[in-house]
């Protein structure tokens, strides 16, 4: 009396799609538009992002801080001069250019 035991359709795909399922969200939560190697992708792009954020912040208070150097209330005759010379290419009679 021997039997021959072979597994059955149903548990055999049961098994099947149960390791289909756990691949592709495995897959997802690794590869996905929210898995791992995008948070590492946007948590390196959020670093990129403020640095660039920290230049223009220094950058606008360069200008700021020339703008008020010009402004009426407060104006420095130095940097007045330097302007007109770069904008106007003026120079003073006793300058000599070099090139």
């Amino acid at each position: 009396m021997t039997r021959n035991h072979r597994p059955n359709f149903g548990s055999l795909s049961f098994f099947a799609a149960a390791f289909a399922l756990s691949a592709y969200f495995t897959f997802a939560a690794v590869q996905g538009d929210f898995g791992l190697f995008r948070r590492v992708e946007i948590a390196a792009e959020a670093e990129t992002l403020s640095r660039d954020l920290a230049r223009l912040n220094l950058e606008i208070a360069q200008v700021e801080n020339l703008t008020h150097r010009l402004s009426d209330d407060f104006l420095d005759l130095d940097l007045l001069d330097e302007q007109a010379r770069s904008v106007l290419g003026v120079l003073r009679a006793d300058e000599i250019v070099i090139h």
